[in-house]
């Protein structure tokens, strides 16, 4: 049996509809940073992006053709990536610097939450430790 300490890192991949639309919101919008793309024909077509020790791949399909995709539904419904952090309040206010709309924070399951919404659907909750009762609302600006 593999020992489970071989495990490093689970990256999320998003499958988008506009790569470009995407990157725009990870990068300005989030503060990742593009660290690996792979661009056929000259045209972004998959990203590696990071901040801090965070990770994720987006990907555009072709709708149509070889390699093609097309979803059933809206693609990122359903789906919600927690990404735990130092302190989601300071990035609630960092995002919101940035026009970023990102949700009031507030305490749940002992943490303090704050979520965003990509541009396909996918939802991303950033949670840091809160002494503080569920359900209170932060305040601050």
């Amino acid at each position: 049996m593999a020992d489970a300490g071989n495990l490093r890192q689970a990256v999320p991949f998003f499958k988008v509809a506009d790569i470009e639309r995407s990157l725009t919101f990870y990068r300005d919008g989030l503060g990742f940073r593009l660290q690996r793309k792979w661009e056929p024909e000259g045209r972004l077509r998959w990203c590696w992006l990071e901040r801090g020790e965070v990770a994720l791949m987006l990907q555009q399909f072709p709708a149509e053709g070889h390699d093609s995709w097309r979803p059933s539904g809206e693609v990122g419904e359903g789906v919600s990536i927690c990404i735990m952090c130092d302190d989601a309040r300071e990035l609630y206010r960092e995002l919101r610097s940035k026009a970023v709309d990102a949700s009031q924070p507030f305490v749940g399951n002992g943490l303090w939450v704050t979520s965003v919404t990509d541009p396909d659907g996918f939802r991303l909750d950033f949670e840091s430790p809160a002494e503080e009762p569920e359900d209170t609302q932060y305040s601050g600006a």
